[in-house]
């Protein structure tokens, strides 16, 4: 992984103890709409670690793959990026 290891991880622990509070949320039977609001933050935080990462990987991995002359790597790594747009555009 290209994108930076120690700010990922302490972004995805953050997350996940984000999670963890909305199972507790579950378990005290809370409101829903707090619930809801909990879980759209941790949408959100998702969101944003994966387009770090995505960055980190079209500037590193996808930018090395253009450079070269290995045209199978290319056509590989135009391939990953259209898959990763058609799930994000769901």
């Amino acid at each position: 992984m290209k994108a930076p290891k120690e700010k990922t991880l302490r972004r995805m622990n953050i997350v996940k103890g984000q999670v963890e509070g909305i199972m507790r949320m579950i378990e005290e039977d809370r409101y829903c709409i707090d619930i809801s609001n909990q879980l759209m933050a941790v949408i959100a935080a998702l969101k944003g670690i994966n387009r770090d990462v995505l960055s980190a990987h079209l500037h590193s991995c996808v930018l090395d793959s253009m450079r070269s002359d290995d045209k199978r790597d290319q056509e590989r790594k135009m391939a990953e990026i259209e898959e990763v747009i058609t799930k994000l555009a769901k």
